[in-house]
């Protein structure tokens, strides 16, 4: 693992476990939400929930020192990043969107608009830390062939294949049979037929209280991956017909790269192009997740899986 680690100049010894932890209960199925190797109350609570979901946990779940941590659980794991390198397609890919509604359902796409914002998600990265773990890197001016250390992730498209309706197989992700939705956490969390914890993601909710579905029992009946958005905005003056626009998929979709509708119309749980908003209130009503575990909880979910909006 150290031998990766050590080009991660930046950052302090502390920080570097800090990281390496976020990264392993990541990939584990238990998000901190944005990975940046700063150690706070969703990492905390990643831990703890990942603790709780072993049969035979090692020691107290409560206030584990991070190096406790680190040496207990996931210092024998392999190394957990991995080398990539820019490509033209890469770059080929970027998108400008424009601020005009009308001028965005032009698009063909709402993909990234940098190669920092594309590399940090596809390895769960803040971009302050894809910076931090890769110093020296003019990101203003990035050429094909550049080489990037970042976390090792399956892909958002990988993801979302994996959770194709159509394809005989179950995905290679565990099947959730109930997912519950944690109001007062602002988070979701994913459960086997037999009541284990397969993962946990910050979420976030309505701003407006009386947006938040009520408490109780839903269940996903639609599936969108790749789905776009249809803008209509807050305010039509009187006399004038309101403007709707349909905005095209993409990373920068307001929805994110994945739709799961529920049984209550207008509602659902679904990406976001602002990983970093997470865990804020902030949404018209439906439950956003950041675009890799949207994409990750599609995958785990099936038509008629249950839903439990919790306090």
């Amino acid at each position: 693992m150290f031998c990766v680690l050590a080009l991660l100049a930046a950052t302090t010894f502390a920080e570097t476990k800090a990281l390496a932890v976020q990264i392993h209960l990541d990939r584990a199925g238990f998000s901190c939400n944005t990975i940046d190797g700063r150690w706070g109350a969703k990492s905390e609570n990643a831990l703890r929930r990942y603790l709780l979901s072993l049969p035979n946990a090692k020691m107290p779940v409560n206030a584990i020192p991070i190096e406790q941590a680190y040496n207990a659980y996931f210092a024998d794991l392999p190394d957990p990043f991995r080398i990539v390198e820019v490509t033209q397609a890469d770059i080929d890919a970027l998108v400008r969107i424009p601020e005009s509604p009308s001028e965005r359902a032009k698009l063909p796409r709402m993909g990234y608009e940098s190669i920092k914002e594309m590399f940090a998600e596809r390895g769960h990265l803040s971009q302050i830390a894809l910076a931090k773990m890769n110093p020296g890197v003019d990101w203003s001016n990035v050429k094909p062939g550049l080489k990037l250390v970042i976390p090792d992730f399956p892909s958002i498209k990988e993801e979302l294949a994996a959770g194709d309706r159509g394809r005989p197989r179950r995905p290679k992700r565990p099947v959730a049979a109930l997912v519950k939705v944690s109001i007062s956490q602002r988070e979701i969390s994913a459960y086997s037929a037999d009541g284990r914890t397969l993962a946990v993601f910050p979420c976030s909710i309505a701003a407006n209280k009386a947006k938040v579905p009520p408490h109780g029992e839903l269940k996903i009946t639609s599936y969108v991956a790749w789905p776009n958005y249809t803008y209509t905005p807050d305010f039509t003056p009187n006399g004038k017909k309101v403007q709707r626009h349909v905005w095209p998929e993409g990373e920068n979709c307001p929805v994110g790269v994945a739709w799961m509708g529920l049984n209550l119309p207008g509602y659902g749980i679904h990406g976001t192009p602002r990983p970093e908003s997470i865990g804020f209130t902030g949404s018209h009503g439906c439950f956003r997740l950041a675009n890799w575990n949207a994409a990750r909880l599609y995958a785990m979910c099936r038509s008629g899986t249950r839903v439990i909006i919790e306090p």
